[in-house]
C-alpha cells in the first residue's frame, strides 16, 4: 500500500490494488491486473452514470443520491443563493463488510487508544 500518514489511516491507492491482484495471481501479469482493476472501475461508472444500482453481495451496493434544490447562503456577502438539484454517487456497506470493519477496527486499536465511536 501507499506510504501511511501518520495522522490519518493507510490509503489503499488503484496502483496498490493493481499490484494486489497481481501479486496474489501469479498467472496475472501486472499489466493484466491493470487492465483488469481498469474494467471493473469503467464498467462501474459507466452503470453509475446510467442512473443503474450496482450491488455486490457481502460487499455492498452502489446507488445515486439525489440531493434536491435549496437555498443557500454566501458566508462573504450573506446573500441568499439558489442551490440547484445535484445526484451524487453513494454507497451502502453490506452486513458483512460492516461486521468484519467492525470486527478489525476494534482489534487494531493501540494500547490505552480510546474507540471515538463507542466511547
Amino acid at each position: 500500500m501507499s506510504r501511511p500518514c501518520p495522522f490519518s489511516t493507510p490509503t489503499m491507492t488503484r496502483s496498490d490494488l493493481v499490484e494486489l491482484l497481481a501479486n496474489r495471481f501469479g498467472q496475472l501479469t501486472h499489466r493484466d491486473a491493470e487492465f483488469a482493476v481498469k474494467a471493473i472501475l469503467d464498467a462501474m461508472n459507466d452503470a453509475l452514470v446510467a442512473g443503474h444500482r450496482i450491488e455486490i453481495r457481502g460487499f455492498g451496493s452502489f446507488s445515486i443520491n439525489r440531493r434536491p434544490p435549496r437555498m443557500g447562503r454566501n458566508p462573504r456577502s450573506g446573500e441568499s443563493v439558489a442551490i440547484p438539484e445535484k445526484r451524487v454517487p453513494h454507497f451502502k456497506p453490506g452486513k458483512a463488510l460492516r461486521e468484519a470493519v467492525d470486527r478489525r477496527t476494534a482489534d487494531t486499536l493501540a494500547p490505552g487508544e480510546v474507540d471515538k465511536r463507542r466511547a
